[in-house]
């Protein structure tokens, strides 16, 4: 979508989030953000009206189906939303220390980068439909949601359920108004990858990697997947024999098994 006017992003304290909501942020825009850290929330909120935009904010858990629901059927309510970007996720992995990943780890990593889609999603959906409105509804996968990588278990297991999730819906919703979207970036500086200690390939700056997404929403890209030697790579690995896969993937290193919110 060109020119989206009422757009609600999770996970809108930091990284990607921040990014899309500074890049959107002007006069005439409504930007209705949330996350999980009240201090850099407002200080984002702070930044996108100076650039003139109009912000709501909201310190909210995804996970949570009814707090959810209820925050934006009521900013549809004020201001029917035609973007919703649900951005929120956390990672985590092994640590290189661990045989396997803790299964409460898992859990939690689920219920953020799946439940919290749904969570976001479903609310607006149902808005947008109700409405007969145009909309675009917009999934943060990965690239690593295209293989399952030893590394990094429940988080790569994530991000590829939400992108065959988001890919089947725009498949059903083709003959609807309402778009969506699957969004894979690479390596991008956040608090996510700030805590990885290992090279990481074509690492990108978030404003730069913002940009490449709005201009993918601009012209209805199923898949907004950069950069492309990493996509390419990823894709490859997804194809190969697993025995091969597997191979390659167990030389490489593992995330700390911290947890880290975007």
């Amino acid at each position: 979508m060109k020119n989206p006017k009422n757009i609600l992003i999770t996970g809108g304290s930091s990284g990607i989030g921040e990014a899309l909501a500074l890049h959107y942020a002007q006069k005439g825009v409504f930007l209705a953000l949330t996350g999980r850290n009240e201090t850099r929330l407002a200080a984002v909120a702070e930044k996108c009206r100076e650039n003139g935009a109009i912000v709501d904010i909201a310190v909210l858990d995804v996970c949570d189906m009814d707090e959810m629901a209820r925050w934006i059927e009521t900013l549809d309510k004020k201001q029917p939303l035609d973007l919703v970007i649900a951005n929120a996720g956390i990672s985590g992995g092994t640590g290189g220390r661990l045989k396997g990943e803790p299964i409460a780890e898992a859990r939690h990593i689920f219920d953020v980068n799946i439940t919290g889609v749904f969570n976001t999603i479903e609310p607006a959906l149902k808005a947008m439909q109700n409405k007969g409105r145009v909309g675009q509804i917009a999934v943060v996968s990965s690239l690593a949601g295209f293989r399952g990588w030893p590394g990094a278990p429940a988080y790569s297991a994530s991000k590829g359920a939400v992108r065959f999730y988001g890919e089947a819906l725009r498949g059903a919703l083709k003959d609807t108004n309402i778009a969506v979207n699957v969004i894979c970036p690479g390596f991008v500086t956040s608090r996510m990858t700030d805590v990885n200690d290992y090279d990481m390939p074509m690492k990108m700056e978030a404003n730069k990697a913002a940009e490449i997404i709005v201009k993918g929403l601009a012209k209805n890209k199923g898949r907004i997947c950069f950069p492309l030697p990493v996509h390419f790579t990823s894709w490859f690995l997804a194809i190969l024999p697993d025995f091969l896969a597997q191979n390659i993937l167990t030389r490489m290193p593992a995330k700390p098994a911290l947890s880290s919110d975007k």
